[in-house]
């Protein structure tokens, strides 16, 4: 079971840079991070926050930083107040079956 980003302290409290440390990020994601060989960012979708490789979505000025292994992982500041982990539901997968049929090919 994941833990819950959205706590009950949703908007009583801002996260600075020294709680950053409070954040988890789950073995499955540094694994996943690991194997790509390259940075990410967790910023703001429709459906939450997400996670994406920086050459997708491109660090800004305000992110704050977060290491994940050799690696850095840029969280939005519009995200990092909500964030308590960092988990594999926070990452895009998609099915590539969908795009093979004869109108893709």
């Amino acid at each position: 079971m994941h833990a819950s980003y959205y706590g009950s302290n949703m908007f009583t409290r801002a996260r600075d840079s020294a709680s950053l440390a409070e954040i988890t990020i789950a073995p499955e994601v540094l694994d996943y991070i690991r194997k790509r060989d390259c940075d990410f960012r967790i910023c703001t979708s429709c459906g939450g926050p997400i996670l994406l490789p920086v050459r997708v979505k491109p660090p800004k000025k305000t992110d704050l930083l977060l290491k994940a292994g050799d690696h850095t992982i840029y969280v939005s500041v519009h995200q990092v107040r909500f964030l308590n982990s960092i988990h594999l539901d926070m990452i895009p997968f998609f099915d590539d079956s969908e795009f093979s049929g004869p109108e893709y090919g």
